[in-house]
């Protein structure tokens, strides 16, 4: 639904008139700013309220492959698709499937002909920060409370003792969205698989095996209900997604443990599976993170509720599955599209918007589904393999 700006310029004099500031996004992630640069293109303004105290006041998580049919849509509709370009990690579209032992089971190799470049999250996160006014984004705004006024405005209350009225009000706030309730009931529920996150600095020196079985790319080492994911990160940092599936009250009973505990007691779990790939587990040098992943309904949506809606993981959170952060970024980029092309009609621009989005939700959540058993399921590591060699270079995130 992205359109030329040419063809919407003419369309904003309405919102812009006793509008600016009047639409408010609650979240500074990838969706969240990608929805206030679109939407600046188009010279409409919003306001970002995020909980975080600055933009770098933690980590911003490990690489992201942006595609070309969805990510890379959005960023061009910013007008930042050759900035992003400069800021991709070569070699990062590489990959290998490796068996317990850390043989080779299948290797692609980047030729830069791929259409899924590699970039680092903190990076592209700033890029779209940079690309956007000083006082776009409100630094220190936790929301803690939405409340609907009528005729499409909500009232927004803040844990610093802030508060806002909106005329458009957007949850770009993830998993766990305070926006959420006003439109669904839905809350994400436990999948069945849990993540252990673990970083490794200096890979080649430290743990050249480790780094060797990496290779320069992304790995895959799957065996039913149990695999090893890593990526080969700027810097030689290996960071890995160790993945289980378990019952809930096996997942608590490790969340009891300390954090070195744990990384152990996941280890034994790949218990015959080589010091090369068990490493990446039990080595990490810093505190590994348990991760239960969660997701909504698949075909989650909501009845159009006047003047709110959301978008990303907050309107279609889904097992990862590489498409996440893309689907934010286009989220954004065609909420922003629609509000321009109705001009004084915000609700004709949330149904376009929604219906849309709907849709692709719900396709990529079911993708995703698939994605899991493909990697997982009774048959792995033969239905991955399988899968890279009929996708060839589209392929799993």
């Amino acid at each position: 639904m992205i359109v030329e700006c040419r063809s919407i310029r003419a369309a904003t004099s309405k919102w812009r008139q006793g509008m600016d500031n009047g639409i408010a996004i609650v979240g500074a992630g990838l969706g969240g700013l990608t929805l206030a640069r679109v939407l600046q293109v188009h010279g409409i303004a919003a306001t970002v309220y995020e909980a975080e105290a600055s933009s770098d006041a933690r980590p911003q998580g490990g690489m992201l492959d942006i595609h070309a049919h969805n990510g890379q849509r959005a960023l061009e509709a910013a007008g930042l698709l050759d900035a992003f370009r400069r800021i991709t990690h070569p070699g990062g579209e590489a990959l290998r499937v490796l068996d317990r032992h850390a043989a080779v089971l299948y290797e692609e190799a980047d030729d830069g002909a791929g259409g899924r470049p590699e970039v680092p999250r903190g990076a592209l996160r700033q890029l779209l920060l940079d690309a956007l006014p000083d006082a776009t984004v409100r630094w220190g705004h936790k929301l803690i409370a939405a409340a609907p006024l009528g005729a499409g405005r909500h009232r927004l209350e803040f844990a610093n003792g802030a508060s806002a009225e909106t005329t458009l009000l957007v949850g770009a706030d993830g998993a766990w969205s305070k926006v959420r309730p006003l439109l669904s009931r839905a809350t994400p529920a436990y999948t069945g698989l849990m993540f252990l996150e673990t970083w490794m600095s200096d890979s080649k020196r430290y743990r050249p095996a480790c780094a060797q079985a990496v290779g320069g790319g992304a790995l895959f080492a799957v065996e039913p209900g149990r695999g090893i994911l890593a990526h080969a990160e700027p810097g030689d940092v290996l960071h890995t997604y160790v993945q289980l599936q378990r019952p809930l009250a096996w997942v608590e009973r490790l969340s009891d443990l300390d954090a070195r505990t744990s990384a152990l007691r996941v280890a034994s779990e790949f218990d015959g599976w080589s010091p090369a790939l068990t490493a990446l587990i039990t080595d990490s040098q810093a505190e590994p993170v348990l991760r239960l992943i969660h997701a909504l309904p698949v075909a989650h949506r909501w009845d159009r509720i006047a003047g709110a809606t959301l978008l990303g993981d907050a309107a279609h959170l889904m097992i990862p599955s590489g498409e996440g952060a893309n689907l934010a970024m286009l989220d954004g980029a065609e909420l922003a599209a629609a509000i321009a092309l109705h001009p004084g009609a915000p609700e004709a621009a949330l149904d376009t918007y929604e219906q849309a989005m709907f849709a692709r939700g719900a396709q990529e959540a079911a993708e995703a589904l698939k994605l899991t058993d493909t990697m997982l399921g009774a048959g792995s590591p033969g239905t991955l393999l399988d899968f890279f060699r009929s996708h060839g270079s589209d392929r799993a995130g």
